[in-house]
């Protein structure tokens, strides 16, 4: 059964569409898609590839168990999406969790961190790290003003997702110790990493 906050949100964003912010929308909506994660978390691998190996399969791992959660999620929960008539986009798959939201909130948390961790122009510049949380939350929103997805599921999308991030990050982080402490060097050492 879907809330009644959902239908109210979803209802009101129905009624108060206007055609040139639907556009802006649909190309948000596009960045967040399957195609584009992809290809963000595979040029942020091979970017990271010669800095620090272990972020680079930090990204490229813990973007794609994400995906693999998110589909099962998606599958296990079986939520409908919002009726046809408040949808600007043709779509059929389950609604719970938003995918766009969640997998926007991966792989952009992991390529910022990855980011700050190797970069010291990005650390001299951490303004620049806004860009992961607002572009996952205009993503995000597309999906519900679009109306293929209700709050409730976007919401999930980026709890879930900030989640999955923490938990790439500590299991990469055990990972990049265990390597270091096998090789007999410091945590924090250059090349700690294969």
């Amino acid at each position: 059964m879907t809330p009644a906050f959902d239908r109210d949100v979803t209802q009101w964003v129905a009624d108060h569409r206007v055609d040139w912010l639907t556009t802006v929308f649909r190309v948000i909506t596009t960045v967040g898609n399957t195609a584009a994660m992809t290809l963000i978390a595979i040029v942020a691998t091979v970017v990271l590839w010669r800095r620090d190996r272990g972020l680079a399969l930090t990204v490229l791992l813990g973007s794609a168990s994400g995906w693999l959660l998110m589909q099962a999620l998606k599958y296990g929960v079986a939520r409908p999406r919002p009726p046809e008539r408040f949808r600007v986009l043709a779509i059929d798959t389950y609604s719970f969790p938003s995918g766009h939201a969640m997998m926007s909130a991966i792989v952009l948390g992991l390529v910022a961190v990855a980011a700050w961790r190797t970069s010291a122009w990005v650390r001299g510049h951490r303004a620049v790290l806004a860009i992961a949380p607002v572009a996952s939350a205009l993503i995000g929103a597309s999906r519900v003003y679009l109306g293929v997805h209700w709050t409730t599921d976007v919401v999930a999308g980026w709890v879930i997702g900030a989640l999955w991030v923490v938990v790439a990050l500590v299991v990469g982080g055990v990972l990049s110790r265990g390597r270091a402490a096998r090789r007999g060097r410091p945590v924090d050492s250059p090349g700690a990493a294969p």
